[in-house]
């Protein structure tokens, strides 16, 4: 392997304590690229049919891209993928941080995990070689007492480690695997894999370079980048994510108690300027980015902040504080800290417990259910509780532990209409009701409700942000609410660039266009590569992760957002807006139709031939 990539896969058979290495050819790479790619690869190939996902015939996969480890602005990024315990889906988290850099530098480009330690282990990857270790002692441990030990044991702390808490142990469906306490594979369960798998950490270090076939070029790119793109980041670098939370408020897109409401009233005391001047200690940077986005705050007294947890970002603040209804930023970021020590996702967490907040005052939930908390939205203690309680699968907390749709299912009673979920995960914290092509993105995800990969609406609504777009035939902003044929045109184009940028792998915060990768990827790899070879590489891993659901018995049925999306707000900026049922299920169908899927959601056999995947349909029902 040339350039981009060390061409080594490492894998870890756990159950048998042995180690190997692959090493695939080009072809390989420059069709699977990477990230996601890699995880529908490898799912689709190295796993039976119907499998559970925490038994030990699912795959765990750490992987980086071509990109990853190159000192270029949101290159820091890799991916972790395995089936979902949460959906019983296609299963991919992406994490920024250094891990994915260091892995690289290690002299790796992924890692496969199979089978079931006999007891809990921990790995250490360290410049092309390998070690499974002893964690008995370190199980039971919190994200931040893993991390000293290891650092501890192996005499350094340059070590990068990948980790589990007691969440992960626990085998939380919606468990996160974190990373130096500042970066999460945060959706679909991964780190509760991780736990089934007795793995409690992989550490990284290394000291080899990512090989790039042109070094002159992408210095070019990144001065280029400074001047022209640099700039466009000044709010990022300001406020980071939670700069959107009161913006999104006023424009009724806040996702607020449970999704009843799209506006908190108390938006400005969880707003990026509020932490500036309150808890704020710092901002820090991913891999050889300079925009330094990321939130470390800190804080004294009866919620202690440590500034070795980072701080929350806008997804964090709205799960925990508009949906939960609470507007103490410090309780708000104590629940991250608790979530980042014990492996929770965010997102999922603090939709559940809002969940279960909106069933308790509903009386679905009494406080002999709950050991006696006072669940009512706005109950910031009782939140912080129910935290504890999930990680460690405690009274309530066991059943929250399994997420919102099975919770709801056991609860009964109508329990169903408050669990807001798209195939089982939890919605983010970005509300369909304003952005209608989103609820389609979040029906058809193979993850389940996924913001990272999906289309947002508010971003093709005027000239300038179509701009970036023309390259692909968007020459006219789209309608903010409109579901026909045009919008649903762009939303799979997006969704393909997306699920390209999850293989290459780069943050999606960093302001490159489609005709910016094609120069990194030719300066990085020295392929002669095209947008159009890009775009198609997207498609494929989205196809890709289609087929593992439908083999995995998921149908168009399932291409479906909760009941109380289609309801109109009562109030606020939105009042009485609501998504056309019809047009939604219109909606679908034409983004089947641009994706080369049947009626039925299901890819056409030409569509997989002409991806370059024909032995994808020996996994599609007759």
């Amino acid at each position: 392997m040339a350039f981009g990539f060390h061409g080594k896969i490492l894998r870890v058979d756990l159950s048998n304590r042995r180690i190997s290495i692959d090493e695939p050819d080009e072809k390989f790479y420059r069709r699977y690229f990477g990230g996601s790619g890699f995880t529908a690869y490898y799912l689709l190939n190295e796993t039976k049919p119907g499998i559970d996902p925490l038994g030990p015939e699912n795959v765990l996969v750490f992987s980086a891209g071509p990109l990853t480890g190159v000192r270029l602005p949101g290159a820091g990024r890799h991916s972790v993928g395995a089936k979902s315990p949460l959906t019983n889906a296609f299963g991919d988290g992406q994490a920024g941080g250094f891990w994915g850099a260091e892995l690289k530098k290690a002299g790796f480009d992924a890692i496969i995990v199979t089978g079931v330690s006999e007891s809990p282990a921990y790995l250490v990857v360290q410049d092309g070689k390998a070690e499974i270790k002893d964690g008995s002692r370190l199980w039971g441990r919190t994200g931040k007492q893993c991390i000293d030990e290891i650092h501890r044991e192996l005499g350094t702390n340059k070590a990068r480690v990948a980790y589990i808490g007691p969440g992960g142990e626990n085998m939380v469906r919606y468990a996160c695997v974190g990373h130096d306490l500042r970066a999460y594979a945060g959706r679909c369960g991964l780190g509760a894999v991780m736990g089934s798998k007795r793995l409690k950490a992989i550490a990284v270090m290394g000291s080899q370079n990512v090989p790039v076939a042109d070094a002159d070029k992408l210095a070019e790119i990144n001065r280029w980048f400074a001047q022209n793109r640099f700039p466009s980041t000044k709010g990022l670098q300001q406020f980071g994510t939670t700069g959107l939370l009161p913006m999104m408020s006023d424009i009724g897109g806040c996702p607020t108690r449970n999704f009843r409401d799209g506006s908190f009233e108390d938006a400005v005391a969880l707003s990026g300027k509020t932490m500036n001047e309150t808890i704020l200690k710092k901002t820090e940077r991913c891999f050889a980015c300079p925009i330094s986005c990321k939130r470390v705050v800190e804080a004294e007294g009866p919620y202690p902040l440590s500034a070795d947890y980072g701080g929350p970002e806008y997804e964090t603040l709205g799960s925990f504080g508009t949906c939960c209804g609470v507007s103490d930023l410090v309780v708000v970021s104590r629940a991250n800290q608790l979530c980042s020590d014990y492996s929770l996702d965010t997102i999922s967490t603090g939709v559940t417990i809002s969940f279960a907040m909106e069933c308790f005052e509903e009386g679905l939930l009494t406080k002999e259910d709950t050991g006696g908390l006072e669940l009512t939205f706005g109950n910031g203690d009782a939140m912080l509780e129910l935290i504890e309680m999930i990680a460690h699968r405690k009274g309530i907390g066991d059943l929250l532990a399994e997420g919102s749709m099975r919770a709801a299912q056991v609860i009964g009673r109508g329990a169903e209409k408050f669990a807001i979920h798209a195939k089982g995960q939890e919605i983010p914290m970005h509300e369909p009701r304003l952005k209608h092509g989103l609820a389609i993105g979040y029906a058809v995800s193979p993850t389940g409700a996924d913001h990272i990969h999906a289309f947002h609406d508010t971003g093709f609504t005027t000239e300038e942000g179509i701009a970036d777009w023309r390259p692909l035939g968007v020459l006219d902003p789209l309608e903010l609410r409109d579901l026909g044929p045009d919008k649903m045109r762009v939303a799979s184009y997006v969704t393909n660039y997306n699920h390209f940028r999850n293989s290459a792998v780069v943050c999606t915060l960093v302001p490159w266009n489609i005709l910016n990768f094609v120069d990194l990827i030719r300066a990085v790899t020295g392929w002669n590569t095209s947008a159009f070879e890009l775009m198609k590489q997207g498609e494929r891993v989205c196809t890709m992760a289609r087929v593992f659901n439908i083999r995995e018995g998921f149908t168009s049925k399932d291409d479906v957002v909760p009941d109380r999306i289609f309801e109109a707000f009562t109030s606020g900026p939105l009042a009485g807006v609501a998504i056309d049922r019809d047009a939604f299920q219109q909606a679908v169908k034409y983004y089947y139709e641009s994706m080369g899927w049947n009626e039925e959601g299901v890819p056409t056999t030409f569509k997989l031939h002409e991806l370059g995947i024909p032995w994808a349909k020996d996994h599609l029902r007759d």
